[in-house]
Order: C-alpha cells, then sequence, then structure tokens
C-alpha cells in the first residue's frame, strides 16, 4: 500500500532527515518526494510505501503527528486510495 505524507511548518534545518528517520524506522521507502520554502515556510509531499512497515495506521499517524508537534509542524499521512478520492473533481 502506498500513503501521501504532508508537511508544513516553518522552515528549520532538519525536517527532511526527522520526516525520513521517523519513517525509515518503521521500515516504510520514500518513493517521490518534493518540497520548497515558501517565505520562511517549508513545504513537503512524499509518496510513500507501506507495504513492508508491521505498524498499523493509526500508530504510525500519531508517531508522525508526535514527531511533527515535537517541532512545531503539521504532518499528515493518508492511503494513496483515500488522498486520490478526496481530490477527484
Amino acid at each position: 500500500m502506498k500513503a501521501i505524507v504532508t508537511v508544513v511548518g516553518k522552515d528549520q534545518v532538519g525536517i527532511i532527515a526527522g520526516v525520513c528517520n521517523t519513517l525509515a524506522a518503521e521500515n516504510i521507502n520514500v518513493l517521490d518526494i518534493s518540497q520548497t520554502v515558501m517565505q520562511g515556510f517549508f513545504t513537503m509531499m512524499m509518496m510513500v510505501d507501506l507495504s513492508q512497515c508491521q505498524t498499523p495506521f493509526d500508530q504510525l499517524d500519531a508517531a508522525l503527528k508526535h514527531f511533527g508537534e515535537s517541532r512545531g509542524l503539521s504532518i499528515r499521512v493518508q492511503r494513496e486510495d483515500i488522498f486520490d478520492a478526496m481530490h477527484k473533481i
């Protein structure tokens, strides 16, 4: 299963490393990544592969949110199928 991870917050050192380390600890592979800084705010979207992850999705979501809150970031993870359904016209 694939998922979309979004990260938004004030730019700071180590955001990408911290998110990727959190994902790697759960055996999650990053398939694609796009990030930018707009007027001091960091934004990132990632497509990740959850097929090797043994952690239940709700616990993964909580771990990412916890990391984000500790850094003043908003981090959200959505299953790819749900993300696609939400963004269809």
